[in-house]
């Protein structure tokens, strides 16, 4: 006589770790490995990363943009920027300063955003507002024993003496129409030397000579060829 029916025996079920995917390793889970639920998720190594902020010294419009790593030179977090032009000051709170001076053409001043190099070798930020132009003579900056003058440098130029008031109204007027600047220069015109005040000048029939001078046009002006 069989004794009451059993059960079937229920064998312990295999014992499973829960896991989970560890993306950390990269933006889109390349080498992915598990991890297992027990291991705490601040036991996971964070990628060290250099903190890093981007250099705009290359150039007048920032191009040449690089990074470079927060340890940078003592030299490079020295340079003195400047963001205001003409600092006024007194003759007499200069006396005993060394003077340096910051060279440059008619084009040159106009650059307010850009890294210079002055005649004594020291180097400058420039990071003047919107529309700026720097005339010779200003002071853009005073150090504790020296200060710096903007000069203007000697650029080609085409040079007219023009032969009555009414010539050089006339010069003045044909320049102006191209969008070209003019300067004056005692009793003499200067005007970029350009291919198109050459052809402008000849046409006219004026004389003309080309020189090497300091060009401080009346205005501003754009290049149109014609």
């Amino acid at each position: 006589m069989g004794g009451p029916e059993m059960a079937p025996h229920t064998p312990p079920s295999a014992s499973r770790s829960s896991r989970r995917l560890d993306r950390s390793s990269g933006p889109d889970g390349a080498g992915e490995r598990e991890v297992s639920d027990g291991m705490a998720a601040d036991a996971l190594p964070s990628a060290s990363r250099s903190s890093r902020r981007l250099d705009r010294s290359g150039g007048p419009d920032g191009a040449g943009d690089g990074e470079v790593a927060d340890d940078a030179s003592a030299g490079d977090r020295d340079v003195v920027v400047v963001t205001h032009p003409d600092v006024h000051v007194r003759d007499v709170d200069l006396s005993g300063h060394e003077r340096d001076t910051l060279v440059l053409t008619a084009e040159e001043r106009q650059w307010g955003r850009r890294r210079v190099t002055t005649t004594m070798g020291r180097t400058l930020a420039l990071a003047l507002p919107t529309g700026t132009t720097l005339t010779p003579g200003e002071i853009l900056h005073v150090g504790p024993d020296w200060y710096l003058v903007v000069e203007g440098a000697p650029e080609p130029v085409l040079a007219v003496t023009p032969a009555s008031a009414e010539e050089a109204l006339r010069i003045a007027f044909e320049v102006g129409n191209r969008h070209f600047t003019l300067a004056l220069d005692g009793e003499r015109l200067l005007v970029p030397d350009d291919p198109a005040m050459h052809r402008l000048l000849t046409r006219l029939g004026v004389p003309f000579a080309r020189a090497q001078a300091v060009f401080l046009p009346i205005g501003t002006g754009h290049r149109h060829d014609g």
